[in-house]
């Protein structure tokens, strides 16, 4: 399964992940993050989005369950 990166504090959001097979490493923002598959923030900042070497989830205003599905759906864009 992907690789994902989860920004702090989403623990319930890595469990969800973690549940579909998926191998997930939780973040701060301000860490340097590289070489995930996708992954999953709190918003996307405008003028901001290439922080990230791999494609974002911005999970602002979803719920846990249309998170993961969001991110199901990106990993098989890619």
């Amino acid at each position: 399964m992907a690789k994902i990166a989860v920004e702090e504090p989403y623990e319930d959001v890595r469990m969800a992940l973690e549940e579909k097979g998926h191998k997930v490493t939780m973040f701060v923002t301000d860490e340097n993050v590289t070489g995930y598959d996708l992954g999953v923030v709190r918003t996307i900042n405008e003028g901001h989005n290439d922080e990230f070497n791999f494609p974002v989830v911005a999970m602002s205003g979803m719920s846990i369950d249309n998170v993961v599905e969001a991110v199901e759906h990106r990993l098989n864009q890619v």
